[in-house]
């Protein structure tokens, strides 16, 4: 008897449609699975006897030939056990035969036992079964909720097989999953994280919420104990609300990672990830047999926060160049081609120096010209291009750190967020007719020809900037960018010469630490 069923698989982040077709003859029992399977699925013969048998149903004494087609394709993973197991129980007559699963997918890890277990990439099995014309999805109850953002497809959860069979035979109903996008919550608060806990370093702030605001890449430089990560880790506290969109895209990245969090089925703040500096160039670009995201990958939509930047190696940091510039990472491989999506928000941080107290006022730095020549230089000009706002931030002194004396009082993050989301709105108004342009990082030099426009004051003050500091013509473009958004932020549609001067303010470091 010939049964065919309908489960999904994922490369890269994007799922495709399975067909599992299993053919049972009256001959010496044999189990076989053909179509490029791995280890995984191979394996897979065992669970799928155990669970049969260990559900109260019979396992086929016969010559079993399983295809996964298409056969030319690599399969990983052990998503397709229950699809396996009800092409198996269609041949063996516990389903009946006339029992159709044209528009049925099924997607699941089995236990011995028969239970389901959640498996990675949910999300992009279940869109891939949707734009195939599936309108039922079956999968583990793990992963329910997660598929049931996808609309326009029914996904039942499923805990164990017996349970499946009943639904099927009309003997019991599952309830559908369901996800009311519409009513969710996109808002996200963030527990113990605020910029009023940061003490002093007022530029330092008005840098990251330049940054915040256009999305543009910064680089933190100073002594040891100046706030540079306890700021970074507050930058997600003032960058606007992710779209839905964005959280599905993005719960699609962690979920195929497999490093989605217990319980959450989608991922509405904003990632945050700090990588630390011994990883590899391949765990911040991704890859692997099959290619997974890195590091890049994982916090698209958010910011990739690199400490002790000189401190990673050389392959990590140039990995970085290009999916800065293109917003995405492409692998390649035996196997194929991956592009996995890489717009995030690059934010770094580093020491003078080896020691830490180059520049520093009262403490010694220990290192010599040529020490601090060959520990700044780790850092690329090409990289050091890619970054838009580049700012200094001083020790503390001892009235900002105790809170004596005429100290103005830190704003909170929510009040740098209102203007964060105000200038944005502001931006988005202006590119309404542009596609899929989000914020003035991303602007090309023909969108910065027609919308970074100056005034005389402006562009003269640039043009002398572009002399003295020997600007290239991509940190010609990215001043422009910057001072656009530091326009908005001050809800200017033409740029000033205010704007541009401290736009440039924010390239200074260019020439203090790494120029000559």
């Amino acid at each position: 008897m010939l049964s065919k069923v309908f489960g999904a698989g994922f490369f890269g982040i994007e799922g495709y449609p399975v067909t599992v077709e299993c053919n049972a003859n009256d001959r010496l029992p044999v189990f076989n699975i053909v179509g490029l399977p791995d280890a995984a699925i191979k394996e897979s013969k065992e669970r799928i006897r155990a669970a049969i048998t260990n559900s109260g149903y019979f396992f086929p004494d016969a010559e079993i030939t399983v295809n996964l087609a298409p056969a030319d394709k690599k399969k990983e993973g052990s998503s397709y056990d229950l699809a396996i197991l009800m092409a198996i129980m269609q041949c063996s007559g516990t389903i009946p035969p006339d029992f159709s699963f044209e528009d049925k997918c099924f997607i699941g890890e089995l236990s011995l036992s028969g239970e389901l277990r959640g498996v990675r990439g949910a999300l992009s099995m279940c869109i891939a079964a949707k734009e195939n014309g599936k309108k039922a999805l079956y999968i583990s109850a793990e992963n329910a909720n997660e598929a049931a953002i996808v609309e326009g497809i029914t996904v039942y959860p499923v805990r164990e097989v017996r349970e499946l069979i009943a639904h099927i035979k009309g003997k019991h109903e599952i309830a559908p999953a369901s996800f009311d996008r519409h009513i969710f919550d996109m808002s996200v608060t963030y527990a113990n994280l605020d910029f009023a806990d940061v003490k002093g370093q007022t530029r330092a702030k008005r840098a990251l919420e330049v940054a915040a605001a256009g999305g543009h890449n910064v680089l933190l430089i100073g002594p040891p104990g100046t706030g540079k990560s306890m700021l970074a880790k507050r930058i997600p506290t003032i960058l606007p609300a992710m779209t839905i969109d964005e959280a599905i895209e993005t719960t699609q990245i962690h979920s195929v990672a497999g490093c989605l969090p217990e319980n959450i089925s989608l991922l509405t703040a904003r990632p945050f990830r700090s990588p630390h500096h011994t990883m590899s160039a391949a765990g911040l670009a991704g890859g692997g047999k099959i290619p997974a995201p890195g590091e890049i990958s994982l916090s698209h939509n958010g910011v990739l926060f690199l400490d002790e930047l000189p401190e990673f190696s050389t392959q990590a940091m140039e990995v970085l160049r290009q999916p800065i510039e293109d917003g995405k990472v492409t692998i390649t491989r035996v196997s194929g081609k991956v592009t996995f999506p890489a717009n995030f928000m690059l934010v770094c941080a580093m020491n003078p120096c080896k020691c830490g107290y180059y520049g520093h006022p009262t403490k010694k730095c220990t290192c010599s010209q040529t020490d601090i020549k060959k520990y700044l230089s780790r850092v690329s000009g090409p990289l050091l291009d890619r970054i838009d706002i580049q700012v200094e931030m001083p020790s503390l002194s001892y009235d900002e750190v105790s809170g004596n004396g005429a100290q103005i009082e830190s704003e909170s993050s929510g009040a740098i967020l209102e203007r964060v989301n105000r200038a944005r709105d502001f931006a988005h108004k202006r590119y309404s007719k542009e596609d899929k342009l989000y914020c003035n990082a991303a602007l090309t030099p023909s969108q910065i020809r027609k919308y970074c426009k100056t005034d005389a004051a402006a562009a003269d003050l640039l043009k002398k900037a572009f002399d003295r500091l020997g600007l290239s013509a991509r940190g010609y473009d990215r001043i422009l960018r910057v001072a656009r958004t530091i326009a908005d932020l001050a809800g200017s549609e033409e740029i000033k010469a205010p704007h541009i001067a401290e736009a440039i303010q924010f390239r200074s470091l260019d020439r203090k630490y790494f120029g000559s």
